[in-house]
């Protein structure tokens, strides 16, 4: 849990942390964490582990865990000095990751490592946690901050998260149920959740020598743009899970690799590149950066940040559920019988 090193005197703040900060931070961060505790949640805040029941009920429960991070999208928020967008992304990027095998989120833990972070800047990354804890009903059941100077610069942090979900064991998404004919239905992203950032920024930085307060365009500020929060497919998927056979969240990889990872063997999913228009910031990323068309899709979503592999009959409730959610779908290819395999078709 959020323990700090202690070192009698003033040495400790001599090397670079300043215990009495580190202090204060924790004491609120504790609020915020106290803040999304749920009925499932065990034992007190600020406790060595953090502890969870699983949901009464359940007939064979199978806990599904991730850890992730946000890679260098942090370096975008710190520039801009909004540090909580990235720590709702860190939540919605693993609710997605756990999702594809139809889990429900029930707890997180998260860990922020950096050099020269005060009380304000740790809870505001903090801040960010919980309130993607709290829209998603799951507990933010502890986690750690570390000061590091020397190995961290002077007001910069990494952040880390892992989650932990459940779902019944006879309901849990492999990917083996895919067969050939099933379509696949791609659901849009807010732009480029939080991969591809160090593409991004250096052709926004070093090509367009934009700062993170210029403009990009007709699309917003380099900040507004680039720290768009990565979307949760929790809410426009669930209530159709049942019929979806697999489920890809696209992540670094592209859309081809990742939708090769929930295929089962003599199943190939050809995607359609024609059956969406490629969003103005990817457009405009690939002009910029004179980025191939290959190496597009092999670093970003390209827009479409989740795709569902399910029978063609069940995809208009698909697509009904993701628009009361708010969320754009469209039929992106389909799965074809072949060598286990995902590209675009010529």
């Amino acid at each position: 849990m959020r323990a700090a090193d202690h070192q009698p005197g003033g040495a400790y703040a001599g090397a670079g942390v300043d215990l009495a900060a580190a202090d204060d931070a924790k004491e609120r961060i504790g609020r915020l964490v106290a803040g999304t505790r749920t009925a499932l949640s065990v034992g007190s805040v600020g406790a060595f582990g953090g502890m969870v029941r699983v949901p009464p009920g359940m007939r064979t429960p199978v806990l599904v865990l991730s850890t992730d991070g946000v890679g260098t999208k942090v370096l975008v928020a710190i520039q801009a000095g909004r540090l909580d967008t990235v720590g709702e992304d860190l939540v919605n990027h693993s609710v997605n990751d756990i999702l594809v095998h139809a889990a429900r989120p029930i707890a997180f833990m998260d860990y922020v490592a950096g050099a020269g972070l005060g009380p304000p800047e740790l809870a505001s990354i903090v801040e960010g946690i919980a309130r993607g804890c709290r829209k998603h009903g799951m507990a933010l059941a502890g986690g750690e901050t570390a000061q590091m100077p020397g190995l961290y610069a002077p007001g910069h942090f990494d952040l880390a998260g892992t989650i932990v979900g459940v779902v019944e064991e006879d309901q849990a998404l492999h990917g083996d149920r895919i067969v050939a004919g099933d379509a696949l239905l791609a659901y849009a992203s807010t732009g480029l959740h939080t991969n591809g950032y160090s593409l991004a920024r250096r052709i926004v930085v070093d090509r367009l020598r934009l700062g993170v307060h210029d403009r990009l365009g007709e699309l917003g500020t380099v900040a507004d743009v680039l720290l768009a929060v990565h979307r949760s497919y929790l809410p426009s998927v669930s209530p159709v899970l049942g019929r979806i056979h697999g489920l890809a969240h696209i992540t670094g990889g592209g859309i081809a690799g990742n939708l090769v990872r929930v295929l089962p063997e003599e199943c190939e999913a050809v995607v359609d590149p024609g059956s969406w228009e490629l969003p103005p910031l990817f457009r405009l990323l690939q002009d910029a950066g004179g980025v191939a068309t290959e190496e597009m899709r092999a670093v970003f979503n390209l827009g479409a940040g989740l795709i569902a592999i399910l029978p063609p009959d069940a995809v208009g409730a698909a697509q009904a559920a993701a628009e009361a959610a708010g969320v754009a779908t469209w039929v992106a290819g389909e799965v074809r019988r072949g060598p286990r395999s995902a590209h675009f078709a010529r």
